[in-house]
């Protein structure tokens, strides 16, 4: 394979600090290259520097693409077209020829040119029109670069079939899975035939099985148009499985590169291990709930029993966690018991002090009173994408703290979220966007944690995080709640994640109870389908 990509001390500072250090790589063609590495790593920075659209003002080295070239036209290709004939000229012979991303500004033509031949999708920016249909969405991608209408429907459609996405061809892009929409995404991508595609965390919030799809779906198309491709995952099976070739990155330095299964190793090597404490003493019930029943009314599928009686309590002080796979009722009851949506029957009981509230009944002295002492991490979480971080933090307060108290409880609170005191500080004065996934995850559970409630629900909370991070957070879980008896409803699928945390567990099923208790003795029950998902997740 001939050399495409070339990293050289590629360095990169923001704020003074290095967000890559010293990167070298080289990237042939046709390879599949997989960079592994914790959330805040550099991971998603490297991706986008060598998709070249950014200019960044303290960045040295070089990033050199071997390319051949349309002396002609300018039109770019990989270097195993060096020597062909120009598919847009088709008179002119493609020559060998080298552009540095460092050295070249982004406006320039050849950048530029260079720049239109690379795909990139991200792992929540999934850049549709969401109001047009599946169908709509890709044919704009062939008129934008100069198809006739109907050039682009047969195209289109080729490629909507391609991506495995015919049985959804005519529906709305808002209207989509994740996974779907991802699918979509990519559609849209192979549009310009890119010589190279970066895929940035794709499947990252998305269920095993439905990640499993996306992956199939990226690894056709990429073998299909003998694309190069690089791939970032804090999963490590996600790199052994699709890469030829593995990097793993750590602030901001490669730590290992090489064959992906061995750099895997070196990655899991850096997740340490969890100490449960066995002596926590958790307090009398905090939460009741009796023979609780949600119905809705589907146009398809008539009467639907989201919850189907449901009946437990949580104790004071207890991580307590509701397991099951997907469209189990996990949700729909954190949400009741949040009193974000009202159940058709049953009861649920708070206790805030000595007194029991009815979160069945709304008013500021009734569910009111006990939701100002709850929070709740939901899976699809926000932040506010226009203000910094200690803005997000003291603003989700609600209180007019002077700002020098403001900083001291947002520190102290990130770290209770998984940040060392260094990174806790180097972020604050950061916007949202300019932090990694698994960092804005935190962040999002910082805002529920310095506002204090006595209880904590969390909607799947390890959803989008790489394996070390989810050990961060496991432990500051446990660490909240040995510090400040904090009371935690975690809502999962994730099998391993309450297997570590929590001190009891139900595991629900088409809408019911099966069996509350121990973790270990819980998910000893596990049907077949659910202990696949558990073993996809691990």
């Amino acid at each position: 394979m001939a050399l495409f990509i070339e990293i050289k001390n590629l360095i990169l500072e923001y704020e003074g600090t290095k967000v890559l250090n010293n990167i070298n790589l080289n990237i042939n063609e046709g390879e599949v290259v997989g960079i592994l590495g914790r959330s805040g790593s550099g991971k998603t920075v490297l991706m986008h520097v060598l998709r070249g659209v950014e200019q960044y003002k303290s960045i040295s080295g070089e990033v050199i693409y071997h390319l051949a070239r349309c002396g002609k036209c300018g039109y770019m290709e990989p270097p195993s077209k060096i020597g062909h004939k120009c598919p847009i000229c088709d008179d002119e012979t493609m020559q060998a020829h080298e552009i540095d991303f460092v050295k070249l500004q982004a406006n320039d033509p050849q950048r530029k040119e260079t720049t239109k031949r690379i795909a990139i999708m991200l792992q929540r920016t999934f850049a549709l029109y969401g109001d047009e249909r599946v169908i709509v969405n890709v044919m704009n991608s062939f008129t934008e670069i100069g198809h006739s209408s109907v050039d682009a429907l047969s195209k289109a459609v080729d490629l909507i079939d391609k991506v495995q996405m015919s049985h959804r061809m005519m529906h709305i892009a808002r209207d989509l899975s994740g996974g779907e929409k991802q699918r979509v995404v990519l559609a849209r991508q192979l549009v310009r035939k890119p010589m190279l595609l970066l895929a940035d965390e794709p499947t990252g919030t998305l269920d095993p099985k439905t990640a499993g799809i996306v992956h199939d779906v990226i690894m056709n198309a990429v073998n299909e148009s003998n694309m190069t491709m690089v791939i970032t995952s804090h999963w490590s099976e996600v790199i052994e499985q699709l890469a030829n070739k593995a990097i793993f990155l750590e602030d901001g330095e490669i730590v290992s590169e090489g064959d992906p299964i061995k750099v895997s190793k070196v990655f899991m090597k850096h997740v340490d291990t969890i100490e449960k404490h066995d002596d926590i003493v958790v307090g009398e019930s905090i939460i009741k709930v009796k023979d609780l029943v949600k119905k809705y009314v589907s146009v398809d599928r008539g009467v639907v029993r989201a919850v189907n009686g449901l009946s437990f309590d949580v104790k004071e002080g207890e991580i307590f966690g509701l397991v099951g796979v997907s469209g189990a009722g996990k949700t729909t009851t954190s949400e009741i018991l949040m009193g974000v949506i009202q159940p058709t029957s049953g009861s649920i009981d708070v206790r805030i002090g000595d007194e029991w509230v009815d979160m069945t009944v709304p008013g500021p002295d009734k569910r009111g009173r006990a939701t100002k002492y709850m929070g709740i991490l939901h899976q699809e979480y926000g932040l506010y994408p226009h203000r910094t971080i200690i803005d997000n933090l003291t603003e989700s307060i609600g209180l007019d703290l002077p700002y020098e108290l403001g900083v001291r409880k947002a520190l102290t609170t990130l770290q209770t979220a998984g940040f060392t005191e260094n990174k806790a500080k180097s972020i604050l004065s950061k916007m949202a966007d300019e932090l990694s996934e698994g960092e804005r995850h935190r962040v999002a559970l910082t805002q529920i944690l310095i506002k204090e409630p006595k209880i904590i629900i969390m909607d799947e909370p390890t959803g989008t995080m790489d394996p070390i991070t989810k050990i961060e957070v496991t432990k500051s879980i446990l660490k909240a709640r040995e510090e400040m008896g904090e009371t935690f409803v975690i809502v999962s699928h994730d099998m391993d994640f309450v297997l570590e945390v929590c001190d009891r567990i139900a595991l629900m099923r088409a809408a019911k109870i099966i069996d509350i208790g121990p973790p270990e003795i819980v998910l000893s029950e596990l049907s077949e389908e659910e202990r696949v998902e558990a073993e996809d997740k691990s």
